[in-house]
């Protein structure tokens, strides 16, 4: 991408906040926040051990919320330490006591009657890293799979640390392409932070909170601004105002790029990121050449069709086919990142015969892929015409926060037909025929299924009546869908 050609929108509601990342006006990428679903997890507090117990080897610590936290000797720093030195555990009595203050991380959510999950072992996540300030190692991520790449990235993180730098740090994957000057930048953050929790910590009082993790306009500022980032625009000015508080703090660079909205148009409709969103959650995706895609999302993977449609746009068959594939490579790029779709993506792009055409469609994919923050990986063509993606999962698809699953067809994207529930319903009445003996039956069901019954199946119906020896009525059912109904026995 040129520099400096992308905008950030952020949009503010009192229930939401929503942000849209556009690139010479076409929306890249959609983030969403609701304010019901804020959770603990990650938040740093104060808290007091109110019970310990032996017995269970675990703790009860009050840290503020409406019940009392837990947490195991598992996730005890000093726990931990001493396993990995191989030395005998310090039994749990000896290492909290009631009435104890302690620095705790909340690493589960409370749920139901139990309460939140906590561990001593603090964690602060960076763009680029993660800081563990009690624990003076660096590690690297496991998805780095190459030694060699991963002893160079404990060294530059190691000479790039300052020499009273306390703790140590673990190299996330998105580090694998930074450069020393990122880096230093995320430790810089880091360790601000990590001061500030500690000044925090030494003039509150206990079940109190030190650190909440970040906002999503936060985490925009973190992880998604960049050198490439022309304006950040937010539609409200409380936002905007702790925005730049924050990044003068942090993000120095991008203070200055954050502006208050104060256009008459509402913020979302100077890119149609509205009608973007609508679309991102469309089965169909049309390129501008007149083919188009087909994405399917299971548990397991995702699956994308590529579709010639009406685009006849090249020489000769072979090279329409070229093209379409060129087009379909950069439209799903933008879509993952769009959706965020992860794990496995299968890409059944339109068979090509010719070896440079698969080779350069791929090269155009892995071009399109490389503007991707999340680490993603191509497969060469299969056999059978197919291109395997890996995309690392790094939160919710959109699709997960803004649907659930259809009441009308359970989710398989598809209801029986009509005549099939006709059918059906005939099925049942010749079952509840050799069970009991009613003066009638009143069939109630949808309004399609009912107009069948009384045109094109009326003679099945009647022939289903004289073998049963008894009058079947119908009626008009207003509240289910197609496929529901009901057999009431009069």
């Amino acid at each position: 991408m040129d520099s400096a050609t992308e905008d950030i929108l952020i949009n503010v509601t009192p229930f939401e906040t929503r942000v849209a990342l556009t690139h010479q006006g076409a929306v890249q990428e959609l983030h969403l926040e609701r304010t019901f679903q804020l959770g603990q997890v990650g938040s740093i507090r104060l808290g007091k051990v109110v019970r310990v117990l032996p017995g269970m080897q675990s703790a009860f610590i009050d840290i503020g919320l409406d019940r009392a936290a837990f947490i195991h000797i598992a996730d005890v720093r000093e726990n931990r330490q001493e396993r990995s030195a191989g030395v005998t555990p310090t039994p749990m009595e000896k290492l909290l006591f009631e009435g104890q203050t302690v620095m705790v991380q909340v690493i589960k959510d409370p749920l139901g009657t139990k309460g939140a999950r906590l561990s001593t072992q603090i964690s602060l996540a960076g763009r680029l890293l993660v800081y563990l300030p009690h624990d003076p190692h660096i590690g690297v991520s496991q998805r780095i799979e190459s030694e060699a790449e991963r002893q160079a990235l404990r060294d530059r993180v190691q000479a790039l640390m300052p020499d009273d730098c306390p703790g140590g740090f673990i190299v996330r994957t998105q580090a694998e392409e930074a450069s020393d000057e990122a880096l230093a930048t995320d430790i810089t953050y880091l360790l601000t932070l990590w001061r500030n929790i500690q000044a925090k910590a030494k003039t509150s009082p206990t079940a109190n909170l030190l650190y909440q993790d970040l906002t999503l306009p936060q985490r925009v500022l973190r992880d998604i601004a960049n050198a490439r980032t022309a304006r950040i625009l937010v539609d409200d000015e409380q936002t905007a105002r702790t925005m730049r508080a924050w990044a003068e703090v942090y993000t120095p660079d991008a203070s200055q790029k954050i502006e208050t909205y104060e256009g008459d148009r509402a913020l979302f409709d100077l890119a149609n990121v509205e009608d973007e969103l609508k679309r991102a959650l469309a089965r169909r995706v049309d390129l501008k050449s007149g083919g188009y895609l087909i994405i399917d999302q299971t548990e397991a993977l995702t699956t994308i069709d590529v579709n010639t449609g009406g685009f006849v746009g090249g020489r000769n068959f072979d090279d329409t086919i070229f093209r379409n594939n060129l087009e379909a490579a950069h439209a799903i790029a933008r879509q993952l990142r769009l959706r965020n779709l992860g794990g496995i993506i299968v890409v059944d792009f339109i068979d090509m015969h010719e070896q440079e055409h698969q080779q350069a469609v791929l090269q155009a994919l892995q071009q399109a892929l490389a503007q991707d923050r999340t680490r993603t990986t191509i497969s060469e063509f299969s056999p059978l015409g197919l291109v395997e993606i890996t995309r690392k999962r790094t939160r919710d698809a959109l699709s997960q926060h803004l649907c659930e699953t259809c009441p009308t067809c359970q989710s398989r994207g598809q209801i029986m037909t009509a005549r099939s529930v006709c059918y059906e319903i005939l099925r049942e009445i010749m079952r509840e025929a050799r069970q009991f003996n009613p003066r009638e039956y009143r069939i109630l069901a949808a309004q399609p299924v009912i107009d069948l019954f009384l045109d094109e199946e009326s003679q099945h119906l009647a022939q289903l009546s004289d073998h049963i020896g008894k009058p079947i009525s119908l009626e008009v059912s207003t509240n289910g869908t197609q496929e529901q109904y009901d057999i009431v026995l009069i």
